[in-house]
């Protein structure tokens, strides 16, 4: 059956430092077809939550992780996104690991847009806007200040206790309003369950980058129209033109991959162009994720 590790073993396994170069080349894998990787399947739950089941198959990794949607399960004092992954040897299908992979997708997820903004903005102290306020904004404060010195971090969601609290959390500010944590911010980041825009493109600054993080279904919208019509930049495009409500509805048109541009394949943007990093999370960043917790796992035996 393999191992068999919780959430507590990964947080312990788990380390950012080796995680970003994993996840940079990774992403640059799925652009150059290397990585053998479907589009999710999703069912569909009660309350708008979902079921999300996502395969993929490295070189020395197979997995298919399981993910569970739920928005009630804030006020049951549990995680709205709740994931469990399978880890499998790709040459012989044997299991070798079945890890908690809540705090794996929530570090893998920012870790992915800070390569993302490593890669798209320019160096020197940014200040950070997080709209959401749940374990995803406080993954991407540890994950930004990684890759860039955060002068500022300003956070809000719909409910000004849980920003109070993740402010306290990350060492952020709280704010009023969207519009108020947004204006003038080098780096925003939208981790929120909204199905509405909560992101107005009239309120980004000239040449920010957003790491629109939420809104993964088909009908779901986290940015509006004016938002979209910068440059799109998407760590999949075909998750993008078939998964995110963002690009969909807006009629956005995606520039190039993150891969892509990591491999130098595509010309980064224009300096002072706004960039938005549209990520649908692969499944091949959970395999890189659960490699590397498997591998500490058996040297630390």
């Amino acid at each position: 059956m393999g191992l068999n590790l919780d959430d507590t073993a990964v947080r312990r396994l788990l380390r950012l430092e080796d995680l970003l170069p994993a996840l940079r080349r990774a992403l640059i894998d799925l652009s150059a077809g290397r990585v053998l990787q479907p589009l999710r399947m999703v069912t569909d739950l009660s309350e708008g939550g979902f079921l999300m089941l996502k395969p993929a198959m490295t070189q020395d990794a197979l997995v298919t992780k399981i993910i569970t949607l739920q928005h009630g399960n804030a006020a049951r004092g549990l995680p709205t996104m709740l994931a469990t992954l399978v880890l499998m040897d790709p040459a012989t299908g044997q299991t070798l690991a079945v890890m908690d992979a809540t705090w794996l997708t929530e570090l893998r997820t920012a870790a992915v847009s800070a390569v993302a903004a490593d890669a798209l903005t320019p160096p020197g102290p940014k200040v950070v806007a997080t709209l959401g306020s749940g374990a995803l904004a406080r993954s991407h404060a540890l994950a930004l200040r990684a890759v860039r010195p955060v002068s500022e971090i300003r956070i809000w969601s719909r409910n000004p206790g849980n920003v109070a609290r993740c402010a306290k959390d990350v060492g952020g500010i709280a704010s009023g309003t969207a519009e108020q944590a947004v204006r003038g911010a080098d780096i925003v980041v939208t981790v929120t369950n909204a199905s509405e825009p909560v992101l107005h493109g009239a309120w980004l600054k000239p040449g920010a980058f957003v790491a629109a993080i939420g809104a993964p279904r088909p009908s779901w919208r986290e940015l509006d129209d004016a938002a979209m019509a910068n440059i799109v930049v998407a760590d999949n495009r075909e998750s993008a033109e078939k998964e995110s409500g963002d690009v969909m509805l807006s009629g956005a048109k995606v520039y190039a991959e993150i891969g892509e541009i990591l491999a130098g394949t595509k010309p980064r943007p224009p300096q002072g162009a706004t960039v938005i990093f549209k990520a649908l999370g692969q499944a091949v960043e959970d395999a890189v994720a659960a490699r590397l917790v498997y591998d500490a796992a058996q040297r630390a035996r």
